[in-house]
């Protein structure tokens, strides 16, 4: 039970962390985009941020270690709770109705989710692992598993079907390969830590490679997805996939509801559903950062200018002719007024 505690309390520090590295890098990328001097890995405040970042995830993965995978995944809104309350505070952003209906429903969905999970932690071990990796229910889940991605594969780059559900699907089977290797890893090494050596196993190793080779493919989809389509809607997509992802990777590998109540998996699957309307509703038409206009130059950064209009640097940009219009125009009125 303590362990199970751990776990959770790790899980929502490591998530909190992560939403204040989120805010300080969003932060970074404003304060440089307002003064347009520097790129933005020039900042020290935006390595900060990517800092207590790795030290959030760090975390996560430790939660992993001493509770369940199906609990742990879920708790991820905190995250996103914490990032709309931080932004509020510390960037002065605007709260919206829909942020408080989103934060309401996402923090009874979490207490639900902490008060019906398994309250069970396995010690995981490397013969356990590999008593789960050969089990029919786990093979069978596999198969199926790389039959999808195979076929959302194909329709990605072959037929050029480029929507989000298939892009954030791809990144939430991988999920469920990294959630299972994870729990994996970390449980071995708590156990080493405990006293009980892991690491000579091979079936260490061999999920060390499945976390990091599933973790790059992963990212490398979602960064798709993030260019494709608005970070509004890749999102609180994401968040469901990747949560409902690693609860049936939870179960099916780890066992994780076996000799639960129905009563409990009733309320946790409900506590699920609100944590997802919750964060829909928390990153919905979230504003964005203002960008200046990259066929522009601003008469201010031009050592001399004391005025702020713009000029256009090239001819070939798509709006060439825009200023010269105009310029043509206020001559034109001069000259009919003299």
């Amino acid at each position: 039970m303590r362990t199970y505690l751990l776990g959770i309390i790790i899980s929502i520090c490591g998530n909190v962390l992560i939403s204040i590295s989120l805010n300080i890098q969003k932060y970074a990328h404003v304060r440089q985009s307002q003064r347009g001097s520097k790129p933005y890995y020039t900042s020290v405040m935006w390595w900060c941020g990517v800092v207590l970042m790795g030290v959030g995830e760090l975390g996560n993965f430790a939660a992993y270690g001493f509770a369940p995978a199906s609990l742990i995944a879920p708790l991820g809104c905190v995250s996103v709770i914490a990032s709309a309350i931080i932004s509020v505070v510390f960037l002065k952003e605007t709260v919206r109705p829909s942020d408080i209906v989103g934060g309401t429903l996402a923090i009874t969905g979490t207490y639900l989710l902490v008060t019906f999970a398994p309250h069970t932690s396995t010690h995981i071990t490397a013969h356990l692992v590999q008593y789960y990796a050969v089990s029919w229910h786990f093979l069978l889940y596999l198969f199926i598993e790389v039959i999808i991605f195979c076929i959302l594969l194909y329709l990605y780059k072959r037929r050029n079907v480029k929507h989000i559900v298939i892009v954030i699907l791809l990144v939430a089977l991988l999920a469920s390969l990294t959630v299972i290797s994870v729990k994996a890893v970390s449980g071995m090494i708590t156990e080493s830590i405990k006293g009980q050596l892991q690491l000579i196993y091979p079936i260490f190793y061999v999920m060390l490679v499945v976390m990091v080779a599933s973790c790059a493919f992963q990212i490398k989809f979602l960064n798709q997805a993030m260019k494709m389509f608005d970070a509004t809607e890749v999102v609180p997509i994401n968040f469901v996939f990747f949560t409902a992802s690693a609860i049936v990777a939870g179960i099916v590998f780890y066992q994780e509801f076996e000799g639960l109540a129905l009563l409990n998996i009733f309320m946790f699957l409900f506590g699920c559903l609100l944590s997802f309307l919750g964060v829909f509703l928390i990153a919905r038409n979230r504003p964005k950062i203002k960008q200046q206009d990259r066929n522009f130059i601003a008469m201010d950064r031009i050592p001399g200018r004391r005025h702020t209009d713009k000029v256009q640097p090239e001819a070939k940009t798509p709006t060439y002719g825009s200023l010269a219009a105009k310029l043509m125009c206020n001559r034109a009125g001069q000259t009919d007024e003299s």
